[in-house]
C-alpha cells in the first residue's frame, strides 16, 4: 500500500536526531486496519520512504493513534528539511508474507 500526505517535521523524544511527521488519522487508520500483516512487532511498520528525490527506508512508530515516519538526519539534509517545516511524503507499506 502507498500512501502521499503532508506534515510538520517534529521532534519527539524517540531516538535522536531524527525528525519525525506523524500521518494524518484517516492514513493511520487504513495502516492500522493491515499492521498485522506488516508489523515486525512493537507495533513497528517497515516501510519505503521518499522525500523530493531522496528515497530511505525505516519503520513507522505507533504513537497516540497515528504513526510517525522518522526522517534520518541524511535525509534532512539531502532535502533540506529543518524542524517545523511541512513536508510531502510518500510511503510504501511493506508487507511480511505468511
Amino acid at each position: 500500500m502507498i500512501f502521499e500526505f503532508c506534515g510538520e517535521a517534529i521532534e519527539w523524544r524517540g531516538p535522536a536526531p531524527c525528525f519525525f511527521v506523524a500521518t494524518p488519522p484517516e492514513i493511520a487508520a487504513e495502516i492500522k486496519s493491515i499492521a498485522a500483516m506488516a508489523t515486525y512487532g512493537w507495533g513497528c511498520i517497515p516501510v519505503n520512504g521518499e522525500i523530493g528525490n531522496t528515497t530511505f527506508t525505516t519503520s513507522l512508530f505507533p504513537r497516540e493513534g497515528l504513526y510517525l515516519v522518522p526522517i534520518k538526519v541524511a535525509v534532512q539534509r539531502a532535502e533540506g528539511v529543518q524542524l517545523g517545516d511541512v513536508v510531502s511524503i510518500k510511503i510504501k507499506v511493506n508487507l511480511t508474507p505468511k
